[in-house]
């Protein structure tokens, strides 16, 4: 068992869960899946470590790390579903043995981006998620990068237009992240990364 395998078992375990190895061996499958680039357990732990510089301030946070554990462990590029997804097959592994499961699958969904998250708790695990955006410009670059490698289904010029429209989306935002942490520590430079991203020529 890997040091990898070992935290997620202590997690597992600690939040009521059973069949820990059956669950994470799945859960390794998921995002070894040869299609991944960006979306592989490299983002997950970049997500935990990022969460253990702000553990003290998340009101649950055994929660939010399992949430960050699975809310990627369903990937079909493009596919509007994947979060949903995400949270039904957590839901299926915890079988009614993890008591805070909803808040769990709440947090997850609050990765699709699609609206503020309500809670405390999902409004971490949303910051978390996009705390690449606020790293250093090379950092942001390769994962832009690791991103484009996901759809090769997409020509260059239509995967540009798709980029673009969702980092507009993103700085047209009053807000990109909603816990004060994340703001304080983010906010400044993943907008800068977002614009110097969307002033690169556009292809074709």
């Amino acid at each position: 068992m890997n040091q990898t395998q070992e935290h997620f078992t202590a997690l597992w375990l600690r939040c009521g869960g059973l069949h820990a190895g059956d669950v994470y061996a799945e859960l390794a499958r998921c995002y070894a899946e040869p299609t991944r680039h960006y979306h592989t357990l490299r983002h997950i732990r970049r997500c935990l470590r990022t969460l253990d510089r702000v553990r003290s301030s998340v009101p649950h946070p055994d929660e939010v790390e399992l949430a960050l554990w699975c809310h990627d462990v369903i990937y079909v590029p493009g596919a509007p579903d994947n979060e949903q997804r995400s949270a039904e097959w957590f839901r299926r592994w915890a079988n009614e043995r993890i008591a805070a499961s909803e808040r769990i699958c709440d947090s997850i969904l609050a990765t699709k981006h699609a609206q503020a998250p309500l809670g405390a708790d999902e409004r971490f695990a949303a910051d978390i998620d996009l705390a690449m955006l606020g790293s250093r410009r090379s950092c942001f670059r390769e994962d832009g990068e690791r991103l484009r490698a996901e759809r090769p289904d997409l020509d260059d010029r239509t995967y540009d237009l798709h980029e673009r429209a969702m980092l507009e989306k993103l700085l047209a935002r009053p807000r990109i992240y909603h816990t004060e942490v994340f703001h304080t520590r983010c906010e400044a430079r993943a907008r800068s990364n977002l614009a110097w991203r969307l002033g690169l020529p556009t292809v074709g």
